[in-house]
């Protein structure tokens, strides 16, 4: 028997929630995750419902943690009181919850597709259409009988849409957006906000969080949307520039060197640090070739004048 519609509502009213409570628990999406929780959940007392019950099943993943049969199967090598037992499984708790997501648990349980650092991979979806992820990458697929839809969960990625026989439409939606391809090839980067640029005819945008009026964004056009409910100002841009990384390259004018340490992560394996909060918001301007992050580094240091220290796997940006 197939599900009823409200059968199938309230799957994909979990489905969400469960999305939502996840992204607020990864460091990278923690701030837009809360906003756009919050705004769902205010939107209906049935949104409210449901997730208070996957808040609780799911008990910041613990649950998960505390059912794997090789945690729960750890036992002390000496004996030990009551209370030491209970302290110590509290904190391999911790430690397995710290490690969980420390080792991106939220992602990996939702995505069906991750790129790792330094990777930008060029994939043949199930439709013919083809999608170019960023390192550091992850979407999930939800392929139906009536509609397309690609859930980019970090970071960004390039899509070539093809025409599709059933005439599905072709939808990458991130925490905060929809963006709904108007026959198309378009990019979408997740980070506080979404930005969706488009290289070939149009991709129809809207926001998730509000019912406010949908955004047409043409070939040679980008928007920012919609961490306030809404989307910004439709800009011309030189989408040659703009998805310079699908060529391995950071190119920028006038951003903080903040932003351009956060590119070069994506392909970066140890850790970099920025000695001061003054330094990380120095203006840079450049080309920079972010596939190769130690040479990106070497060049910043020499046009900034600051210095770069390697210390085994992390490097300090000092001024």
């Amino acid at each position: 028997m197939a599900p009823t519609d409200d059968a199938q509502a309230q799957r994909k009213r979990r489905e969400k929630a469960i999305d939502l409570h996840l992204r607020t628990q990864d460091p990278d999406q923690a701030t837009a995750a809360h906003k756009a929780l919050e705004a769902w959940v205010a939107r209906s007392s049935l949104n409210a419902e449901v997730y208070e019950e996957v808040r609780a099943l799911m008990g910041e993943a613990r649950s998960a943690i505390l059912s794997d049969p090789k945690l729960t199967a750890l036992k002390p090598k000496k004996r030990s009181s009551a209370r030491t037992k209970t302290a110590a499984l509290a904190m391999l708790i911790g430690t397995a919850t710290v490690a969980f997501y420390t080792l991106d648990g939220p992602i990996r349980m939702q995505a069906d597709l991750m790129s790792g650092t330094g990777e930008m991979p060029t994939i043949t979806l199930a439709d013919g259409s083809t999608m170019q992820l960023n390192a550091n990458s992850a979407v999930s697929f939800e392929f139906g009988e009536h509609e397309r839809i690609v859930h980019l969960l970090r970071g960004e990625a390039y899509f070539d849409v093809a025409k599709d026989a059933k005439r599905r439409p072709f939808t990458v939606e991130t925490i905060n957006t929809r963006a709904r391809a108007l026959g198309t090839a378009f990019n979408v980067r997740l980070a506080a906000d979404t930005q969706v640029i488009v290289t070939e005819h149009a991709v129809e945008v809207a926001s998730l969080m509000s019912e406010t009026p949908k955004v047409r964004v043409s070939a040679g056009e980008e928007v920012v949307c919609c961490t306030n409910g809404r989307a910004g100002k439709v800009r011309t841009v030189d989408p040659a520039v703009a998805l310079a990384w699908r060529r391995g390259q950071l190119v920028v004018d006038n951003v903080t060197l903040q932003a351009v340490i956060d590119e070069i992560r994506r392909h970066f394996s140890g850790s970099i640090i920025i000695a001061s909060d003054e330094l990380a918001q120095r203006r840079v301007s450049g080309t920079f070739a972010i596939a190769d992050p130690d040479m990106a580094l070497d060049l910043i240091g020499a046009s900034l004048g600051i210095t770069i220290t390697r210390l085994g796997p992390v490097v300090i940006v000092r001024g």
